[in-house]
């Protein structure tokens, strides 16, 4: 037997021991893709491979997938009505031909197989929270995506939806990239698009640029609470820009490093080589751990030599070499290219990872922001508090005076993706940590106002991914299934699985 007819054994004797019935509480689905890179997926219902027009062809079984809409779930009332559904065919897994072929489309970091969580599995021994993202569906995928501002049409809410790999390439143009200049490093074509239905005639013309991260935070919850007046900063952006009804579809895994890299560049994890926030590569036998406290600042390292920053492209387009700050990079892991850049002051320090910050970071407990002090109790939403106080604190000095500004920025926020872990979609706590980065933006808004630079500023928010709740009483691993089968693997996440 090849070794190739021998590794595609080996799979498929590991996707039928994952798509035994009795794991169905907790494997939604498994995914893979063959030698030419055609996405499959399956699960105890039966088998398809995916199209590049959508739909599914069943080649056994019945179709597991109840559907492919991007739009799926909406009106939000229709998402309250059955959150974290609890079979696949009630679910809607977007695109999932495009993202699937790019998470395996990397021969060294892309696993052998995924396996995608149903949306209630609580692995709290392995990673897991209440409040939970990664999956290929629709809510865990759905980020908000509003525009607002200089160069946007005023178009309110808006039923139609985009990609994350879009907005990099938006804020480019947007920051005044020609559209010709948006490619990677091989002068190949991006992903994503210029979102140019929601520009004004015009709208690649030179102007101070924000992009702004909340993450984790959920569309749906995030433009309910906008709509009902209790996020006053996102209507008043939404009121001079519009909002996607349909958000922002998520790269796969719907995971921060992936999708905070897929946007900054505007390319999948199988172009920019960041599989998820642990992975393992093939040719140099390491697990990789980007998305940790001591390796954050790092994480621009294991990007692939053909993906390009945003920064980058945005440097070679402005003037500057004279100590201006053309780009800059609150808070944000990949930031290659970026004149400032947070992380930067950590790889300066000659410290070991974001402890070289911690002087920085102010006391949480006289937060302006912070609504309910309780939360301060859990270690992730006290950090998230100091990291986004700091990151305000930057914007402010960045945007001291409109001379000197940036041409292009991205703020990332942490405190929305602490709150719905912790308590999981429209919790308090999840609304809380909503609630006050709001209130972050409006002290940033009434800034901006301050300083007469409003009419000349661009804002688009986003998020690197959806959420949804998990179940307590939905536990369970697969691990003594992939053992049963004697063959020798890793499973990094968990989920993605490397049979070695």
């Amino acid at each position: 037997m090849s070794e190739s007819a021998g590794r595609h054994e080996a799979r498929q004797r590991v996707i039928d021991a994952l798509c035994a019935p009795e794991l169905a509480p907790i494997v939604d689905l498994v995914v893979w893709a063959d030698e030419d890179g055609e996405p499959y997926a399956a699960n105890h219902l039966g088998s398809v491979r995916f199209r590049y027009q959508g739909g599914a062809e069943v080649l056994s079984g019945t179709n597991p997938l109840g559907s492919e809409d991007p739009m799926a779930f909406l009106p939000y009332q229709q998402e309250l009505a059955n959150p974290s559904p609890r079979v696949s065919t009630e679910n809607a897994y977007p695109l999932a031909w495009q993202r699937l072929r790019s998470f395996f489309a990397d021969p060294e970091r892309s696993p052998d197989l995924a396996i995608v969580h149903t949306p209630r599995h609580f692995f709290p021994d392995e990673g897991g929270h209440v409040g939970e993202h990664g999956s290929l569906d629709a809510i865990q995928s759905r980020a908000p995506l509003i525009m607002s501002g200089a160069g946007v049409k005023k178009m309110g809410y808006v039923d139609a939806f985009a990609r994350l790999v879009d907005v990099g390439p938006t804020l480019a143009f947007l920051a005044g990239v020609p559209a010709m200049d948006l490619v990677d490093a091989n002068g190949q074509g991006l992903d994503g698009r210029v979102l140019r239905d929601h520009l004004e005639p015009g709208g690649g013309q030179r102007r101070h640029v924000i992009g702004m991260l909340w993450d984790g935070a959920h569309c749906g919850d995030l433009l309910h609470l906008a709509e009902t007046g209790e996020l006053p900063g996102v209507a008043r952006l939404i009121a001079n820009g519009l909002a996607l009804r349909g958000g922002a579809v998520a790269e796969f895994p719907s995971i921060t490093l992936t999708n905070h890299t897929s946007i900054l560049t505007g390319t999948g994890p199988g172009r920019h080589g960041v599989m998820g926030n642990v992975y393992f590569d093939r040719a140099t036998g390491e697990r990789v751990v980007p998305n940790d406290q001591s390796t954050w600042h790092l994480s621009a390292d294991w990007l692939r030599p053909s993906a390009r920053t945003i920064f980058e492209m945005v440097a070679k387009h402005a003037p500057g070499g004279d100590g201006t700050v053309r780009t800059a990079s609150v808070d944000e892991a990949i930031d290659r290219g970026a004149d400032y850049a947070t992380m930067a002051l950590i790889r300066e320090s000659g410290e070991s990872g974001a402890d070289a910050l911690d002087d920085a970071l102010p006391d949480p407990t006289t937060s302006p922001y912070l609504r309910d002090a309780a939360y301060l109790e859990d270690s992730y939403f006290r950090w998230g508090v100091r990291v986004d106080d700091f990151g305000i604190t930057q914007m402010s000095a960045l945007f001291s005076n409109p001379g000197s500004a940036p041409l292009l920025t991205w703020w990332a926020s942490v405190v929305t993706d602490c709150g719905h872990h912790g308590g999981g979609p429209r919790s308090d706590m999840a609304r809380d940590a909503l609630r006050q980065s709001d209130a972050r933006l409006v002290t940033f808004l009434d800034h901006l106002d301050s300083i007469g630079l409003s009419d000349q500023v661009t804002i688009l928010l986003t998020a690197d991914h959806g959420f949804e709740g998990s179940d307590p009483e939905v536990i369970g691993s697969w691990k003594a299934a992939l053992d049963a089968t004697g063959i020798p693997y890793r499973d990094e996440g968990p989920g993605l699985v490397y049979l070695l």
